[in-house]
C-alpha cells in the first residue's frame, strides 16, 4: 500500500489548530500530510479563532500514513527558525512552514539558498518574534498589589506583537520564581503562584493596576544612572518604541533627561577640570606633572605615562586616545601595530610624521589583566574629561594650526562632549584658539577590520589624512 491510496485525489485538507501557537501540533500534522504526499495548495491552516468559511468544504479528517511511510527531513536550521515564525501573527505562517517542510523533502539543502523567498520569509517572521520576544524580557513592569490575606502580588500589562506569552513563560518563572505575579496580555495572561503556572484566557489593560508606591524608587533610580554623556535619541527610540512606554514608569522622566542631557553634560565636564590650578609653562614640566598624576583610576594602574612627543612648534598635532600596551613600556606614543599602520597611512598622504606633535587625549594606559596579558579598557567619558587638563596645556604650548583626533575618544578631549566619526569626519571644527579640529577614525580600528569593511575604512582614512594635508598647506 502506497501513502496515495490513503488520499483522496482532489480533497482539499483543513486543519483547525487548537492554539494560536501550538508548533508542536503543526509540526504532527504536517508531518502526516507529507507523508501522504499532500501537496501544500491542498491544505488549510486555520489557527484558534481564525475563520473557516472559506474551508467550508474542506475535509478536517486528515488521511493516516501507511505504516512504512518515509522519515520526514527537516534540518535544524528550518526547526530553530520555525519554532518561533510559529509565534508570529501572520496568518500566512503555518501555510509557509508547510510549503517550506514540502519543499525540503525535495532539496535538503534548500534553507541555504538565502536567495529563496519562503527562506527571506521565515528569516524575516523569526527576527520578528525574537524582537518580541526581547522586548517583553525587557518591558514588563510589575506593579503591587494586595491580595485580600495582605500578601504581595505582582501585576504587569503587556501589549506584545505575536503569540509570545506561552513561549516566555519560562523566562519570567525563572527570573521572578519567589514571587507571585501575573502577565496580562491581550492575547493570554500567565500567573505564577511560586510553585505552579496558570495560563488564563486575554485580559483588558483595565484589569491591570495603574500604579504602585514602589514605582517612585524605580523612577529615582533610573535618573541617577541616566548617563547624559551616553545620550542616543535614535538608539532609545530604536530599542524602546514609543508604543511601550505608557506601560514604562520611567517613560514621564525620559522627555526632562533628555532636554537637560547636554547641561548635565557639561556640569560632568567642568566637574573633571582644574581651575585651580596653574598650567604648565613647559612641555618638561607637563611630562613630569602626568607622571606623578593619580586624577583618575587609571593612574593607579602599572602602568607609566606617556608624554607626547614631536617639534614644539608643529603646524600639527595628532591626537590618539590612550598609549596601548607597547606605547606604555615604550614610553612613547604610537609605536605599537597601530601605530606603525598610522605611519603608513601618514607617508602615503605625504604627511612626515616628524613634523608633527603626536600625543594622547590621556596620558596612561587603561587595561584589564588577564593572566599575563594586559588587555585595552576604553577610558570612560568622566576619566577623559579628567585627562583633558593636560591635553589642552599641550595643545596652549605647541599652538598646531590643525589637530588631528584619531577616534572619538581624541574628539572628546579636544571637545568635552561625545561627536559621532561619521558626522563630522571630513570637515574642519573651529576651535576657540583659532586652530582647526579634524576628526577621522583611530587606526587601531582599522586593524580590527578585514575584508570590504576594512577597505572602505582604509579609503575613508586615507581621504580624511588627504584632506589634512592639503589644509596644512593652505594654511603654511
Amino acid at each position: 500500500m502506497t501513502s496515495l491510496q490513503h488520499v483522496k485525489l482532489g480533497t482539499y485538507y483543513v486543519v483547525n489548530l487548537p492554539r494560536p501557537d501550538d508548533f508542536a501540533f503543526w509540526r504532527e500534522r504536517a508531518r502526516s500530510l507529507v507523508q501522504c504526499d499532500v501537496p501544500p495548495d491542498r491544505v488549510a491552516w486555520v489557527e484558534s479563532g481564525g475563520s473557516g468559511d472559506l474551508f467550508a468544504g474542506g475535509d478536517t479528517r486528515l488521511p493516516v500514513p501507511p505504516a512504512d511511510a518515509r522519515p520526514i527531513r527537516a534540518s535544524k536550521r528550518f526547526l530553530s527558525l520555525a519554532k518561533n515564525a510559529a509565534l508570529h501573527s501572520d496568518p500566512e505562517r503555518f501555510t509557509l512552514l508547510y510549503r517550506l517542510v514540502w519543499r525540503l523533502q525535495r532539496n535538503p539543502r534548500m534553507m541555504e539558498d538565502r536567495a529563496d523567498a519562503d527562506v527571506r520569509r521565515i528569516e524575516e517572521l523569526d527576527k520578528n518574534v525574537r524582537r518580541d520576544s526581547h522586548k517583553m524580557h525587557a518591558f514588563v513592569r510589575f506593579r503591587q498589589v494586595k491580595e485580600e490575606d495582605g500578601s504581595e502580588h505582582y501585576v504587569a500589562w503587556f501589549e506584545p506583537d505575536h503569540h509570545i506569552v506561552r513561549a516566555n513563560a519560562g523566562f519570567f518563572k525563572r527570573r521572578f520564581a519567589n514571587m507571585r505575579w501575573s502577565i496580562l496580555t491581550p492575547r493570554g495572561t500567565l500567573h505564577w503562584d511560586g510553585a505552579t503556572m496558570r495560563e488564563g484566557p486575554p485580559a483588558q489593560k483595565s484589569d491591570a493596576p495603574q500604579g504602585d508606591p514602589a514605582e517612585d524608587l524605580w523612577r529615582t533610580y533610573y535618573a541617577s544612572i541616566f548617563n547624559p554623556a551616553r545620550l542616543k535619541v535614535g538608539a532609545m527610540l530604536s530599542e524602546m518604541p514609543k508604543k511601550y512606554w505608557k506601560n514604562l514608569p520611567e517613560a514621564s522622566l525620559i522627555p526632562e533627561l533628555i532636554a537637560g542631557a547636554q547641561s548635565r553634560e557639561a556640569t560632568m565636564v567642568d566637574a573633571g577640570s582644574r581651575e585651580l590650578e596653574d598650567r604648565p609653562e613647559t612641555l618638561e614640566a607637563i611630562d613630569r606633572a602626568i607622571h606623578a598624576c593619580r586624577q583618575c583610576p587609571i593612574g593607579e594602574l602599572d602602568n607609566q605615562a606617556v608624554m607626547g612627543e614631536g617639534p614644539q612648534a608643529a603646524a600639527l598635532m595628532i591626537v590618539g586616545e590612550q598609549p596601548g600596551d607597547q606605547e606604555d613600556k615604550a614610553g612613547r606614543p604610537f609605536v605599537g601595530p597601530a601605530g606603525q599602520l598610522l605611519d603608513r597611512h601618514l607617508e602615503k598622504a605625504g604627511i612626515e610624521r616628524r613634523g608633527a606633535y603626536v600625543t594622547n587625549t590621556v596620558k596612561h594606559f587603561k587595561f584589564a589583566q588577564r593572566g599575563k596579558r594586559r588587555l585595552h579598557q576604553s577610558p570612560t567619558a568622566k576619566e577623559i574629561d579628567t585627562c583633558r587638563w593636560w591635553i589642552e596645556s599641550e595643545r596652549a604650548l605647541v599652538k598646531p594650526k590643525i589637530v588631528l583626533a584619531l577616534g572619538a575618544s581624541a574628539a572628546r578631549g579636544m571637545l568635552g562632549k561625545t561627536v559621532s566619526i561619521s558626522k563630522v569626519r571630513g570637515e574642519p571644527i573651529a576651535l576657540e584658539d583659532g586652530s582647526e579640529l579634524w576628526v577621522t577614525a583611530h587606526p587601531s580600528y582599522l586593524l580590527r577590520l578585514d575584508g570590504e569593511a576594512a577597505e572602505k575604512q582604509a579609503k575613508l582614512f586615507d581621504a580624511d589624512l588627504a584632506a589634512v594635508k592639503e589644509r596644512l598647506g593652505e594654511l603654511s
